[in-house]
């Protein structure tokens, strides 16, 4: 039995894409509860839907329905979910783009349950934005969308920066789902400032580190070869490392991308400070595919998620690996500790 206190504020999960793994690799995680320290958590989904993936997968499964306030039950042995309003009808492996307002509706009740207190955390479950963009979505991703989220709840513009946590890199995309043609043109030192900034104090804020050292990457070959490959680590990158020191921000760089990933160059930095998505993505996933977390900096809110998509192929095989679901579900735990969101929220 889990030994965890019920009067902790919960992590809350949204349901994801329901065809994808998203049910799948949140009933793995629950059937593994007894053996892993995880915060409370309620699921954000159709219990019917759920029920019956518990069913294709084998799964032995009670659920307690919590009321609209996230009420959750004293039974530990009962996965907690709150029904979601609008109807879910997916198959494993079969997208529908009808389940659109329900994805939908899970990360704003999540995000809503966390602003008001009744959650501590949230972690959105994989979600396929073509299946969204034919429903009328008009954000990029998760990241833009919760952004907006934030703003409706706190009346201010907030700079969603987004982070991969994996147990041996972090790493920052300044540039986000951009094509790669657009990034010489969208970066600037104001930018680079901004992101390194908000990434500074949310290393202190919820990472807990008191001196974060940041490593900021160039963005051509050899960090621009003084000039013969690139004019951009001259003219951008360099003048905003000189503003983030002048801000009392340990900042390095800008370093050749393809030499500050190994096992020396990462033991000197918390951060990797990169000029674009992949240049980012490649080495945390390279590093820690099954266990990388994203998570969202620059949120009044914390964030996390797995770092995969739905993998709809795999849906309903029982093939899914959860953890990185599950190290995103210990990270916001921890992260709410580390905030003072969830005192108890770890066993």
């Amino acid at each position: 039995m889990s030994s965890h206190r019920n009067g902790a504020a919960p992590v809350v999960l949204t349901m994801g894409d329901a065809a994808g793994i998203g049910p799948d690799i949140t009933l793995r995680l629950w059937e593994r509860r007894q053996t892993l320290a995880l915060p409370p958590f309620i699921l954000l989904a159709c219990p019917a839907l759920i029920s019956e993936r518990a069913r294709a997968l084998n799964i032995d499964l009670r659920i307690f329905e919590c009321n609209a306030s996230g009420q959750r039950s004293t039974d530990e042995d009962a996965l907690n979910i709150l029904p979601l309003e609008n109807a879910v009808s997916a198959k494993a492996g079969r997208p529908e783009p009808g389940n659109a307002a329900a994805i939908v509706e899970a990360i704003e009740r999540a995000v809503t349950l966390t602003m008001e207190g009744s959650a501590a955390a949230v972690v959105t479950n994989p979600i396929a934005k073509s299946e969204l963009y034919a429903a009328g979505f008009s954000f990029p991703g998760h990241t833009e969308f919760l952004a907006e989220l934030a703003k409706r709840h706190s009346g201010k513009t907030h700079k969603p920066v987004m982070m991969l946590a994996g147990p041996k890199l972090r790493t920052v995309p300044v540039t986000i789902h951009i094509p790669l043609h657009a990034v010489p043109r969208s970066l600037s030192t104001d930018l680079i400032v901004e992101t390194a900034t908000i990434t500074a104090n949310d290393l202190k804020n919820r990472f807990a580190i008191s001196n974060p050292r940041l490593a900021v990457s160039g963005l051509n070959p050899h960090a621009g070869e003084s000039g013969a490959l690139g004019s951009e680590e001259d003219d951008i990158i360099a003048p905003a490392i000189s503003v983030l020191r002048a801000h009392g921000i340990d900042a390095t760089g800008p370093m050749p991308a393809d030499t500050m990933f190994h096992d020396s160059a990462r033991s000197r930095y918390d951060v990797a400070i990169c000029m674009y998505h992949d240049q980012a993505l490649i080495p945390a996933k390279a590093l820690g595919f099954d266990e990388a977390v994203n998570t969202t900096l620059g949120l009044p809110f914390i964030r996390t998620s797995p770092d995969h998509g739905t993998a709809f192929d795999i849906a309903g095989k029982g093939i899914a690996r959860p953890d990185s679901l599950v190290a995103a579900v210990k990270l916001a735990g921890e992260l709410a500790v580390n905030s003072g969101d969830g005192t108890d929220a770890r066993d």
